[in-house]
């Protein structure tokens, strides 16, 4: 999809969905804070804020909230968010759904060399795209708490990817691409209905997505694929260069599914105990400063107030002559 027509699917669907972005004041232009703000430190400290607000004539508190304003200026919008999530959502249902019917009289996971069919090739070269698009967009993508984690995982994916095709090991890489895929579409539609506040929804499909991320990626996973990749090891005795690469790409991916294993079940925990989930479940990293804003204008709301209360009492006050 070109991103006219994403745009012009997600955003619609998004207010559809009752996704609506928050209120931002704008820092109003200073070229000493942002100077400031984009070569040195985007959070000062007590000793640094004293110092810019001597040198741009303004109060502590006033250079304090312009960096709050500001940083909120460069957080993503919740319809950004939303669009992305919806994005990976319909290619991870299309790609899953599409490789099952592909591959369902194929026996996948297999280091046979086996005939690469035109559906099948289609299939992957589609999928090795996807992978080396998001390389391409990191930089762009909302950044989240696990940013190393994805930088690495992308790699190593297309990595895995591409020397599975050039090995004829595809039916094996059919068969991690699959697993992953089923879950990722359960935290993709989780995410959505979360930026849409639909908490009923959203409870179910974590819960859902929970079993499957635990099933298929720390169960089914290891069995199907790294132990079979390491029976193949043994019982063929073939000792070259493959077999030790794509075993270490296995486990590379594996540890990535143990770390992300343990954010979930401590977002799993909280659910628990809370009841829902409240933040993206990769606790994007807008989440952190988000009440600043929420306060910043909540602070002026009240001001405002006083300020008509005032006013209204000062008319209301009668004269006495």
């Amino acid at each position: 999809l070109s991103v006219s027509s994403y745009r012009a699917i997600a955003l619609p669907l998004g207010r559809a969905m009752g996704v609506r972005d928050p209120f931002r004041i704008k820092a109003t232009p200073n070229p000493i804070l942002e100077s400031f703000f984009w070569n040195q430190n985007r959070n000062p400290k007590e000793d640094e804020l004293n110092h810019l607000a001597s040198q741009c004539g303004l109060s502590v508190r006033q250079t304090q909230y312009w960096f709050r304003y500001r940083r909120n200026q460069e957080r993503p919008l919740i319809s950004k968010k939303f669009s992305e999530a919806c994005w990976k959502f319909s290619f991870y249902s299309s790609t899953f759904f599409g490789g099952f019917f592909v591959f369902y009289n194929v026996s996948i996971g297999s280091f046979d060399p086996q005939p690469l069919q035109p559906t099948i090739y289609l299939w992957y070269l589609m999928e090795l795209s996807f992978y080396f698009s998001l390389i391409f967009t990191l930089t762009f993508d909302v950044k989240r708490t696990d940013y190393r984690g994805q930088v690495i995982h992308h790699f190593v994916s297309v990595t895995l990817m591409s020397f599975s095709y050039c090995s004829n090991f595809v039916y094996m890489g059919a068969l991690v691409l699959l697993l992953h895929d089923a879950s990722d579409i359960f935290v993709e539609s989780c995410k959505m209905l979360i930026y849409a506040q639909w908490k009923q929804a959203q409870n179910i499909v974590f819960i859902l997505f929970a079993l499957v991320f635990f099933v298929n990626r720390l169960i089914l996973f290891p069995i199907k694929a790294i132990y079979t990749s390491y029976l193949v090891f043994l019982t063929k005795n073939q000792f070259f260069f493959g077999y030790y690469f794509a075993n270490a790409l296995l486990i590379v991916i594996e540890c990535l599914n143990i770390f992300w294993s343990l954010l979930l079940a401590k977002a799993f925990y909280k659910f628990l105990s809370e009841g829902q989930i409240k933040n993206d479940i990769r606790s994007d990293i807008e989440e952190q400063d988000m009440n600043d804003e929420k306060s910043a204008v909540k602070q002026q709301n009240k001001e405002r107030l006083q300020f008509n209360d005032i006013t209204d009492t000062r008319a209301r006050k009668p004269i006495y002559h």
